[in-house]
């Protein structure tokens, strides 16, 4: 995900999911509040800050949720 889609979700207040494995349970999900070349930052509904690795799939939290094992 490029910097220009970040910075809109980050505008906008969009909610996007981090989809770190097939387990749905381990999620972030939550709003984009920073992030630099290898990180994001994203604030959960409890208001805790959670970094996770940009690599991770990121989705909108509005759609369903996909995974895939590559």
């Amino acid at each position: 995900m490029n910097d220009e889609q970040l910075n809109q979700y980050r505008v906008d207040g969009t909610k996007v999911r981090i989809v770190r494995d097939a387990l749905e349970l381990n999620d972030v999900v939550g709003i984009v509040v920073a992030w630099d070349e290898e990180q994001l930052l994203i604030r959960r509904p409890n208001r805790r800050v959670v970094k996770v690795k940009r690599g991770y799939d990121i989705q909108l939290a509005s759609e369903p949720r996909q995974w895939s094992h590559e």
